[in-house]
């Protein structure tokens, strides 16, 4: 592996997440969005992980400021991949959003470079066609978190190149990850695969009237002793990821049960500016909710 520019696309939750990783364990990266304001809402964002760091993993100021310096931002796609050796796509949940990125992304990048997906549920062949080379192309798909959270599932498609797919896979490893390779495709990789089931049970224990979101959470961490209940982890993905997962269930299936969960996250958490733990706001209200007071799991 010879990567040394790295371009994250994408700069939500998430993707900020990646790029200033990337850049702590010491690659030149170049934040990409699709305007200025978003890219303002990226620095203000990244600057918060700094603290972050220092507190979970016990570093200095001069190695937070030093991995933030290392970053840069741009808004001209064609500019924010001019030297990029691999482009990690973190842009929304969306079949069509992405088929555009990717046809355009395939015109001005340079042939050298790699693409990787961090799609959440989507997988690589659904757009490996529109990368305009597939050989070079598979996913990354990390955990939020990812500096302590630290898995990256490397997952290929029928037409990635193994040398690629292994130069990802020390790639992953090169970035403080404990990397996970997936040689055959599946929706949602191990980690989705296993969580999205579970969130999507409990949201519809929800829309179907049976309980509110603490009583569900208090369920959960009661009976299996596990650190944080569904709802919990919804406001850590983001009420704007957990709504597209959904909406993109209702349109393929029509379930009533999944329009209507669409429809309520969108008009009483989205439309209200409640998007989750990064907003302040989804399910809990931000510091200090209420899953993490002492009498929580009490009577």
């Amino acid at each position: 592996m010879n990567y040394q520019n790295i371009t994250v696309a994408g700069s939500g939750v998430l993707g900020s997440q990646i790029a200033y990783q990337t850049a702590f364990k010491g690659f030149q990266v170049t934040v990409y969005d699709i305007n200025d304001e978003a890219l303002q809402h990226a620095q203000d964002r990244i600057a918060k992980l700094k603290p972050l760091y220092q507190q979970d993993l016990g570093v200095t100021q001069e190695e937070v400021d030093a991995a933030y310096a290392r970053l840069t931002f741009k808004s001209d796609l064609a500019q924010a991949v001019a030297n990029a050796d691999l482009v990690i796509e973190a842009i929304p949940e969306v079949v069509a959003i992405k088929t555009d990125f990717y046809t355009q992304l395939g015109k001005v990048a340079p042939a050298k470079t790699i693409f990787a997906t961090n799609s959440s549920t989507l997988l690589p062949s659904q757009f490996a066609a529109a990368t305009g080379r597939p050989a070079q192309f598979l996913a990354l798909h990390f955990a939020n978190t990812i500096w302590k959270n630290n898995t990256a599932e490397i997952m290929k498609h029928a037409g990635t190149d193994m040398k690629v797919f292994e130069e990802v896979v020390e790639f992953a490893r090169a970035i403080g990850m404990v990397p996970l390779p997936l040689y055959k495709e599946q929706p949602g990789y191990i980690l989705n695969s296993l969580l999205v089931p579970f969130l999507d049970a409990a949201e519809l224990l929800l829309i179907k009237e049976v309980a509110d979101p603490e009583t569900i959470d208090k369920t959960w961490m009661i009976g299996t002793g596990a650190p944080l209940g569904p709802f919990a982890i919804l406001d850590i993905v983001g009420i704007n990821t957990a709504h597209n997962i959904v909406e993109a269930k209702a349109a393929a299936t029509g379930d009533e049960n999944m329009k209507k969960l669409a429809t309520l996250l969108k008009t009483e958490y989205i439309d209200k500016g409640k998007l989750g733990r990064a907003t302040g706001e989804g399910f809990y209200t931000y510091p200090n909710p209420n899953f993490e007071k002492t009498d929580f799991l009490k009577g």
